[in-house]
This record gives structure tokens, C-alpha cells and sequence, in this order.
């Protein structure tokens, strides 16, 4: 297994993407265009023989080599069940290439116009292909890459934000005691009595593409956990607004496969791990200078002001009664 020391996307230039492609048996004619990826480095470009391709090179020390093939080979066993996911390319019996210090893969390209979270229609599609995404992850568990749980949503992420000189001193103590609060009550509410299973992992609409139907693109978060954390980030307005697309969902998804309603409890609890794991990964990744670029609000003291009341919000809302769907008659 190759271990990646050292960060640096710096010495990806031109050359050296042409000689990693090169090194796989890809001409690139034209392009090299970058995507909008942060994590990782994604670029677009067509080869020789006309057909456009995407190339990632995956973050060093984010994920081993073990954790990017199971993500790979789960998401090629979706797509030998014709379930639409951007899958990698297989080149001299493998999909992980290494190329000097880096990692890369290889992947079509695959357009589409943005998912519409508000259309209903569109809503019923995906709940159907998430019961048969959940249909397949169920059949087995990962067992490299992490299941979703406190320490690395919560636990982890605290300390680095206590390490961290991203918060304003004069915020300091206001935003630690509510954090600590929010801490406290999600391990009063989190839970692990549900079947745990091979999720997308971060299925927010900006991971769903439209193209005569729905496209279900970038896995790199892919990981063990409850199947309401693929439906959750789809759900957005009011409660009552919630309450019908969450229904939307739910009758479609249920097609394919079973769903524990007892999982509508987490639907709160996992927003505050990701409020919490989301600002811990801005500060880690803080050094790296796509992010001052794409994310300068959160140098901003105003942003952290912002967070004191987001946690106080997100106590308030853990406080409400779960989402809970209408009896079937």
C-alpha cells in the first residue's frame, strides 16, 4: 500500500498531469480545465481519440490506498447494477494509479444539469435510486473505510478547532461553552442501534447531477452509517415542506428497500456533526491555498460571531420533536 507524506498539490502543473495521464496510456489533446473540487484535484479534458475524461488526484493522507479501492469497487458494483454513479475507469486491472508522490484515477465525463431539489418528480427519481444504492452498500460493510460516529464528527473535530487560530479571541469562550453544549447534547441523542451500511456519505444536492434522470457523482466520502444519512441533506424549507419531500422519498426508496423509521431521530443529530465536522475541516485544510481563495468568510470574525448563534439554533432544533411521517391506511 502506497502512503502519501507530505502534502502537495503545488508541482501539479501541465507537465506533470500530461505525464501521469501519459504514464496510464491517456493522450491529453486539450483541456486540463479544473473542476471545483477542494479535497482533492479534479480535472476535465478530452484525449486523443475525442472522448472526454475526468482525472482526480486524490488528496495525500486523506484516505489510504485500501480506502480508495473499496470507494472505487463499491461504486463499480452500483454501476454493474445500471445504477447511474460517476464510476472509475479500470486501466491494466486497477483504477488507483500512482504517479510519483500522487494518486489518480480516471473517470468519464459525465454532464448534467443541476438536481432540483424542490421538484418532486425529480425528488421520487432519487428516492428510488437510493433504495437501490442502499439496496446494493447493504450487503456488506466497509472495512477500511470509517463509519460514521462521535469521535470523528465531533471529538476530532473539537480539538482541531481549539488548536486552531482561525477563532477570534474575544469569541473564544462564548463559542467553546456553546460548542461543548452542543457536544453534550448530541451524545445525549446520538445512537447506534441501526443497521450500518455502505453509504454515498455526503449526498447534498450539489452531488446529484440531472441528465434524463439522476446521476449520482463523487463517493470520495463514502463510508458505514445509517441510510438516513443519504436522505437527510436532501431535505430543505419548513417542516411541513420537509415532511412531503421526506415522504417523496420514502415511498420511492421503499421500492427497493426496507427503511427503520426509528432513523428519523438522527436526522438532527447529524446535522450538528456536520456543522461541527465542517468547520474543523476549513481549519485543517486552511493551509492549502484553494481555501483562503474559495472560503474567505471564514477568516472573517463575523463568521464565527455567526457560528455562536448557528450552535443555539441547532440546540433548538434538537429540542423539537423529530420528523415523523403520516401512517400509511
Amino acid at each position: 500500500m502506497t502512503q502519501q507524506h507530505g502534502f502537495n498539490f503545488a508541482d501539479l502543473n501541465p507537465d506533470l498531469l500530461l505525464d501521469a495521464l501519459d504514464s496510464i496510456g491517456i493522450r491529453a489533446e486539450s483541456g486540463l480545465l479544473p473542476l471545483n473540487s477542494y479535497e482533492n484535484r479534479v480535472y476535465q479534458f478530452v484525449a486523443e481519440d475525442g472522448a472526454r475524461y475526468v482525472t482526480k488526484f486524490y488528496r495525500p493522507q486523506r484516505w489510504t490506498d485500501a480506502q480508495i479501492d473499496e470507494e472505487h469497487q463499491f461504486t463499480l458494483e452500483l454501476a454493474e447494477q445500471e445504477i447511474p454513479v460517476a464510476a472509475p475507469i479500470t486501466i491494466g486491472k486497477r483504477t488507483l494509479h500512482p504517479f510519483q508522490h500522487h494518486r489518480l484515477a480516471l473517470f468519464p465525463s459525465m454532464g448534467g444539469r443541476q438536481f432540483e431539489v424542490d421538484n418532486f418528480d425529480q425528488l421520487e427519481w432519487v428516492g428510488r435510486f437510493l433504495g437501490r444504492i442502499h439496496q446494493v452498500g447493504q450487503r456488506t460493510t466497509f472495512a477500511h473505510r470509517p463509519t460514521i460516529g462521535l469521535e470523528e464528527y465531533l471529538y476530532q473535530p473539537r480539538q482541531v478547532l481549539e488548536n486552531s487560530a482561525m477563532i477570534p479571541d474575544h469569541l473564544k469562550h462564548a463559542f467553546f461553552a456553546d460548542l461543548d453544549t452542543l457536544i453534550r447534547e448530541l451524545e445525549q441523542q446520538w445512537h447506534t442501534d441501526w443497521q450500518s451500511i455502505r453509504l454515498h456519505g455526503d449526498c447534498h444536492p450539489g452531488n446529484i447531477l440531472w441528465r434524463d434522470g439522476p446521476l449520482f457523482v463523487d463517493l470520495d466520502d463514502a463510508r458505514n452509517g445509517p441510510a438516513i444519512q443519504d436522505l437527510w441533506m436532501l431535505l430543505n424549507g419548513e417542516r411541513h415542506d420537509q415532511l412531503a419531500q421526506l415522504d417523496t422519498i420514502l415511498e420511492a426508496y421503499s421500492e427497493f428497500a426496507d427503511f427503520d423509521q426509528k432513523q428519523l431521530q438522527l436526522i438532527e443529530p447529524l446535522r450538528g456533526l456536520r456543522m461541527v465536522h465542517y468547520m474543523a475541516w476549513l481549519a485543517r485544510r486552511w493551509e492549502d491555498p484553494a481555501f483562503p481563495q474559495a472560503f474567505p468568510w471564514f477568516a472573517d470574525a463575523k463568521y464565527w460571531e455567526g457560528q455562536v448563534l448557528a450552535f443555539k439554533e441547532q440546540l433548538a432544533a434538537l429540542q423539537e420533536p423529530p420528523l415523523q411521517l403520516m401512517p400509511q391506511w
